[in-house]
């Protein structure tokens, strides 16, 4: 659990969690930005960089595991429809693709929504969603821990005006990107953490939606951006890319 105390606020989509931040109705948002089997989560990604200025404060990694739901007296056998969130479907790829071999898949903004579209359906469907949504909606559980890979975990943040303080163990996420495409030009923003000693946890790109074949590079280091060696690596960024952007600094998600 992330905050015990906290008032919980429900969003239908990753947009209303940043929806929600905007108009002061939350002081904090949890959104998924990886899974350890469908890798990033390009639309949280996307959002980060494009749709706000909020930080990432914090960073949490769960275990997930799927459900199957149907409505009472659903005809198992005879499923049209699978609705789930995109994330979730490819999560359950092949569970599907055994199970349930010629049901379209329907992709929903997010996991509850699912349930409830499926509850509103007037076909033969099912939702794959969270064992919570069962307290959510008037559905039977028909079957468990249906993901692909028991080991199926996704990183969330949380979001907030400001980033987390300094804790000596801490990760750094920014994005960035280049007005012109010239060789070196990546290797020379890595070549500023390699010289610093600090390490790259992780690096992807998305569309910067400017034109084809350019992009944003999203970045995680170990180091706070207070930190000396990382705030002098970030200035040296700053001066080579085009636009660069420090997303948060955060302390290091530690299992217990």
């Amino acid at each position: 659990m992330y905050d015990s105390d906290a008032e919980l606020i429900a969003a239908a989509s990753l947009p209303g969690v940043i929806d929600s931040l905007h108009i002061g109705e939350a002081d904090e948002g949890i959104v998924p930005i990886e899974n350890s089997l469908e890798g990033a989560v390009t639309f949280t990604a996307d959002l980060l960089i494009h749709e706000t200025q909020f930080k990432i404060k914090s960073e949490l990694v769960l275990p997930i595991h799927h459900c199957l739901f149907a409505k009472e007296g659903t005809d198992i056998d005879a499923i049209e429809v699978v609705y789930s969130h995109p994330q979730s479907l490819g999560q359950c790829r092949d569970y599907l693709r055994r199970r349930f071999p010629n049901a379209t898949t329907m992709p929903s903004l997010s996991n509850s929504a699912a349930v409830g579209e499926m509850v509103d359906s007037e076909l033969n469907t099912v939702a794959i969603a969270g064992k919570r949504a069962a307290s959510f909606f008037d559905v039977q559980i028909v079957e468990e821990s249906i993901e692909d890979n028991h080991s199926n975990a996704t990183r969330f943040i949380v979001l907030a005006s400001e980033d987390g303080a300094p804790t000596g163990n801490d990760k750094t996420s920014i994005c960035f990107h280049f007005d012109a495409d010239r060789p070196g030009s990546l290797v020379g923003v890595l070549m500023e953490f390699s010289n610093r000693g600090i390490n790259l946890n992780k690096i992807e790109s998305r569309p910067t939606r400017l034109s084809l074949g350019r992009y944003f590079f999203l970045a995680d280091i170990e180091g706070h951006h207070e930190d000396a060696e990382v705030r002098h690596a970030l200035d040296a960024i700053a001066e080579k890319a085009s636009t660069m952007k420090v997303l948060g600094s955060y302390p290091k998600f530690v299992a217990e």
